[in-house]
């Protein structure tokens, strides 16, 4: 693994089992029910979709918490400050109820905690489209919750989004190393783009493993136990 400094690790899929057909359309439902007392949930899930398309083509310019809300606000002549609040209570109160689509990987705590024993910076380099509590809440329900990432992205601190190579380099940038000083896992060809700016990567299958004739071929592959007898 040579100069490796540091371990980008994807979330869903490679630190937890996730059924993605079930948790995509539950976090949706549950999430325009919880203000369906003031917009029907047929016009916010459109709305929710769209404005989640803005921050897939963000460019850097403001952060994907930014690029969400101008392009989600108003909805349905609902302002930010109006409807905030309810997501907050959301997050705070229903996302646990998703946690049923997800396994804990028994692996994935040996593997951080073998990472950081051998004082590597760790990142949790997952999709930044939700807000850091829900990204929280997915690590607690990995069983691996309780460590001192360097950097959990998320929709707050982040500028860009996979597959976009800009979110890569933000980060590279923010652990202030060089892209060869760095090695991302994930299972998805979003992951495994990283290569491109010369990066190692790991593959690591799972059920939604489907890489393109383009994707650069990774690093290595095999299960999480594998990546803990590289480092």
């Amino acid at each position: 693994m040579g100069q490796l400094k540091a371990i980008l690790f994807d979330l869903d899929g490679t630190l937890i089992d996730v059924d993605l057909n079930k948790f995509i359309p539950g976090y949706l439902k549950l999430l325009a029910n919880s203000v369906a007392h003031l917009i029907p949930p047929k016009k916010m899930v459109p709305a929710i979709l769209k404005a989640s398309e803005f921050v897939n083509n963000n460019d850097g310019k403001i952060s994907n918490e930014e690029a969400f809300s101008n392009a989600f606000f108003p909805v349905e002549g609902y302002e930010k400050d109006e409807i905030q609040p309810l997501f907050d209570k959301f997050y705070e109160k229903i996302f646990k109820e998703l946690q049923k689509f997800t396994e804990k990987k028994p692996e994935a705590r040996k593997v951080i905690q073998t990472a950081f024993s051998k004082d590597y910076k760790v990142v949790i380099a997952t999709t930044p489209v939700l807000p850091l509590t829900a990204i929280e809440q997915r690590l607690d329900w990995a069983g691996i919750g309780d460590f001192p990432y360097d950097l959990i992205t998320s929709i707050e601190n982040t500028c860009a989004t996979k597959p976009n190579l800009l979110y890569y380099q933000l980060i590279f940038k923010y652990l202030n190393l060089s892209a060869k000083e760095c090695i991302m896992v994930g299972d998805e060809d979003k992951d495994m783009v990283c290569a491109n700016l010369g990066s190692q990567t790991f593959l690591v299958n799972s059920s939604n493993t489907n890489l393109s004739a383009e994707t650069p071929e990774p690093t290595y592959r095999g299960k999480l136990e594998k990546l803990m007898e590289l480092l």
